[in-house]
Order: structure tokens, then sequence, then C-alpha cells
């Protein structure tokens, strides 16, 4: 292809002049070629539904989501059904209210979800609620507004029916006695104290929504929010382009809006995983002036079906399902 062919096709396709400079533009060439083939049989593409999610929570979450699906629901059912079924458990130490506690002692949870349409709901330092993503879907349906935190979302989810649940683990309650014998704050990396589960959905439709939730970082300041709840940074979805969402250190995503530059990218050109690692090197970039080790890892999906992940350092998994099979894949990574 010439130079002066391969901008006229760019132009075509509307890429920008980011994709040029990322690199991307021989592989958004194919990428493209191969969405056009599969726009032929959109059918074919949708109609077992897709489901992605962090870690291997995401087995069960997936089969969740699809389950939703397949009883009439539509993505945003998927998406909250799917990390619900996680919170209900009460048996993780990073999400739901069995995960460990603040430095002061108090569990404190952290949740959003976004539609097909551009709306979201968020509640952030949300306390004594078992199900944090469902309020999240409440303030986006019932609300004028995206966003709830503390007393004022706990206020609302008992307004809409929820109820004070007074729960601790007997492993955060462990934890939480171990770490004040020196109450150092050492997060360390793939385990999971720093940790969440995001999910992306995609219904028989075509239509993509995308959750999150989590009970943040193991003994953070009281008041600390990371990444999750935040739109742009720890959940992003464009129902004319795809999704992302993420999983690790909250402030180094907040730092570079995550999620957001993910969709971006798959707009011009990219396909989930080539967008996923553009995120980490950005992310890496940002936080250059940290000394302390970190680990974030992306997942995306775009409107075609395809999926993807990049991770900062070995370690990320997601899981897939797709066309009857759900699977943990080992994600790529940055710093070998």
């Amino acid at each position: 292809m010439t130079q002066q062919n391969r901008r006229s096709f760019l132009s075509k396709l509307g890429l920008s002049a980011a994709a040029l400079s990322l690199g991307l533009i021989s592989k958004a060439e194919d990428r493209q070629f191969a969405a056009t083939r599969k726009r032929k049989s959109k059918k074919e593409i949708f109609k077992g539904g897709l489901a992605v999610s962090t870690w291997n929570a995401g087995i069960p979450a997936n089969e969740a989501a699809i389950k939703a699906m397949l009883n009439g629901g539509n993505a945003v059912d998927m998406a909250e059904q799917g990390v619900r079924l996680i919170e209900g458990e009460l048996t993780h130490s990073t999400v739901g209210l069995s995960g460990f506690p603040d430095r002061d002692g108090f569990t404190t949870l952290d949740a959003c979800i976004m539609a097909p349409s551009g709306r979201a709901g968020s509640v952030c330092f949300l306390e004594k609620i078992k199900h944090p993503v469902t309020v999240a879907r409440w303030v986006m349906e019932r609300t004028p507004h995206v966003m709830l935190v503390g007393e004022g979302a706990q206020k609302f989810a008992l307004e809409q029916g929820m109820e004070l649940l007074d729960f601790k683990s007997e492993d955060a309650v462990k934890a939480y006695k171990e770490w004040l014998i020196k109450s150092e704050y050492k997060p360390v990396i793939n385990i999971e104290n720093h940790d969440t589960i995001g999910m992306i959905t995609q219904d028989s439709k075509g239509d993509i929504a995308g959750s999150c939730t989590t009970s943040g970082l193991a003994f953070k300041m009281r008041g600390r929010v990371g990444d999750s709840p935040i739109i742009g940074s720890g959940l992003y979805v464009d129902n004319l382009v795809g999704a992302a969402t993420g999983s690790g250190l909250g402030e180094t995503v907040l730092r570079a809006c995550s999620a957001f530059l993910i969709v971006e990218l798959m707009r011009n050109g990219a396909h989930p995983s080539e967008a996923c690692e553009e995120a980490v090197k950005r992310v890496e970039k940002i936080n250059s002036f940290m000394t302390d080790d970190f680990q974030v890892g992306f997942i995306a999906i775009n409107k075609y079906g395809e999926h993807g992940a990049f991770s900062r350092y070995r370690g990320f998994n997601y899981a897939a399902h797709q066309n009857g099979k759900n699977i943990l894949i080992d994600s790529e990574y940055l710093l070998k």
C-alpha cells in the first residue's frame, strides 16, 4: 500500500493522528478489515453473549452474567448480576462486606455500573450494604446523579429497600489484628489485598455494559477511594466502540484515566489487547515518580466481540465467556 493510499484508507476509517503516533497503523488496517467481515454476521457474533471479568472470580461471575442474559436480561442485567454474585458470597478479601477493612477497622465499599446508553451510576465509601453494585445501578436509574458517597449513599440504599448488614469475615478480622501489630502499609503485587472485580458484558443484541465493585485497598486511610467507582478510570463504556475496566493499584489508574483511554484507542482502530497495552505503558509513564512497586491490569472488548488484556507485571488474568466456553486467560505483561 502506498503512503497516499494508506492515508486515504485511514481517513475513510476516521483514524486520528493519535493512532499514527502510537504505531497502530498496520495492525489497525488488519483489525478493521476483520471487523468489516464480522459485520456481515452480527447475529452469529452476539447470539451467545459475551462476559469478561478480572481474575479467577470472573469464572462464576461470567456464568451468572450469561445466565441473566439467557433469562431475558440485557447487558446491564448481565453486568449487575455477574459481580453481584461475588459480592454476595461474603468470602472474598477484596469484594463485598468480607473485604479487608481500612486502617481504622471499617469495611467500606465502592462500585459503579455503566449502560449502553451512556448513563452511569456509582457509590463510594459505602458501609454495611451487601450489594453496592445494585445501589450503583439504582443511582443510575432512579436519580439524576452519577455518584453518591458515604452516609448519603447508605441512606439512599436503605430508602430503596436495602438492609444494614454488620458483617465481617473471620479472615478479615484476623488479617486486621495481624496488621495492627506493625501497622505497615505495603501492598503486595498480585496478592488480593489491592484488588477488585471488573466486568464487561455484551448481550445477544450486541449492546455493551460494564460494572466494577471492590472493598478497596486493605488497611487504606479512612475515606480513601480508588479508581474502581470512577467512570473513565476504573470503567468506561461506549456502545459504538467497546468497553474497558481493570484491576490493581487504583491511584496509578486514576492519574491516567485508563478505561477512557482504552476505549478511545479502540475507537482509533486498536485491538482490545493493543489498547490495554498502551494504557499500561501510559500508567507506567505517568507514575514514573513512584518508588513503591505496583500492579495494574486491564481488560477490554470491542463492538465486534473481540476481547483482550494487558498488565504491568506477570500474574494478571481474566475470565472470558464466549461461544459456550468460559475460560481463564493469562494476560501478556510489560515488565519481563
